[in-house]
């Protein structure tokens, strides 16, 4: 019963947190809201259905592999749609309120004119229903999740740590994160959020950590995607046949980084679009024996290297290292801790210079 009481007073003050971080701010009015699936597949299982043996699967049908969508389009719009995908056990809830109850990028980019989309990928959260089996284990790793995103060494920030430094926003942290239901698949992903772009136009889209590979893939699938922003993309960097870089030796449990060939002619879509890509702090330059750090030092360098390659090839790429820009202190959820409204600021302005669209001041 005591930790019962403990759980339920961290949470009474995590939502009075919430009260207080938003009693301030002006009405934000909405023209149209909801939300809608886009993509997926439709699965049959062999033989005829029988009405009287209705659990049996024969002849019955499955759909699946969709994303789930929640969208909002603010009454004055500057009519540019901005799609948000998720990263690595987490779900659309990365973009919205923040773990200690501020408005995430969701209602910042609502509030500054652009309708947004907010996506649960296929096989994850809302968009559950998967068409390939899995066995989902309670497997206690909050910490390795911790130290993985780098806020810091487990129990402990790191000094000057962006990340709530409460106990509740942990908490509710920690309770965001939520599993896979069928296997991860880049390109299941990306077939169901180019599906989003029809529904939503032409657009943005902005992806964190394991999103964005399958970024990459949708920006070659649909032309409706005319800018991407990537914040720490982690894995499935893309590169033309005959230019992909040798694996890099990382000091984490994986061991190494591969990069990813494509054909030149899909390559030769990215240099289309405008692209920048965000990592936040403690990533060191050079190898460390800290895995988490090492684990994105290598991410670091080969998005480097994908940034080149576009760039050689006549593309429009950037990479933006936070504190060689005098933002310091951010984890891998750099967009949803205290200088997140720094970040939209800053999100919003490469926007402004680089995208034909016109957007809000």
């Amino acid at each position: 019963m005591k930790k019962i009481f403990i759980a339920a007073v961290t949470l009474l003050f995590a939502c009075a947190g919430f009260a207080q971080n938003n009693s301030n701010k002006a009405p934000l009015v909405i023209k149209e809201q909801g939300s809608f699936l886009a993509g997926g597949t439709v699965i049959k299982g062999e033989g005829v259905y029988d009405t009287h043996d209705q659990t049996n699967p024969q002849g019955q049908t499955l759909h699946g592999d969709h994303a789930y969508v929640f969208y909002q389009i603010p009454e004055v719009s500057n009519s540019t749609p901005m799609v948000f995908l998720h990263g690595a056990g987490q779900s659309g809830k990365t973009w919205e309120t923040t773990p200690d109850g501020r408005e995430g990028f969701e209602t910042l980019f609502l509030r500054r004119g652009f309708s947004t989309y907010i996506v649960d990928q296929p096989r994850r959260g809302r968009a559950g229903n998967s068409t390939v089996s899995a066995s989902i284990t309670a497997k206690p790793q909050d910490q390795y999740w911790f130290e993985n995103f780098r806020m810091g060494h487990w129990p402990n920030l790191f000094a000057g740590s962006q990340f709530p430094d409460d106990t509740a926003s942990l908490e509710l942290f920690f309770r965001q994160i939520t599993p896979n239901t069928g296997d991860y698949d880049p390109e299941v992903i990306a077939n169901a959020v180019a599906a989003v772009f029809e529904k939503s136009g032409d657009g943005i889209l902005v992806t964190h950590s394991q999103g964005g590979g399958p970024g990459w893939l949708t920006a070659i699938k649909s032309n409706r995607v005319k800018a991407v922003a990537a914040y720490e993309p982690g894995s499935d960097f893309v590169f033309p046949e005959g230019e992909v870089p040798a694996p890099i030796k990382c000091n984490d449990s994986y061991g190494v980084l591969e990069a990813k060939a494509i054909s030149a002619k899909d390559f030769d879509q990215l240099t289309h679009i405008p692209i920048i890509i965000y990592y936040g702090d403690n990533i060191p330059e050079s190898p460390s024996q800290d895995w988490a750090l090492d684990h994105w030092r290598v991410r670091v360098d080969m998005a480097k290297m994908f940034v080149d390659c576009i760039n050689r090839h006549g593309g429009k790429a950037q990479l933006v290292v936070l504190p060689k820009i005098g933002i310091k202190g951010n984890s891998h959820f750099l967009f949803a801790e205290k200088n997140n409204v720094v970040l939209a600021d800053l999100l919003q302005k490469w926007i402004q210079e680089n995208f034909k669209h016109p957007v809000s001041k």
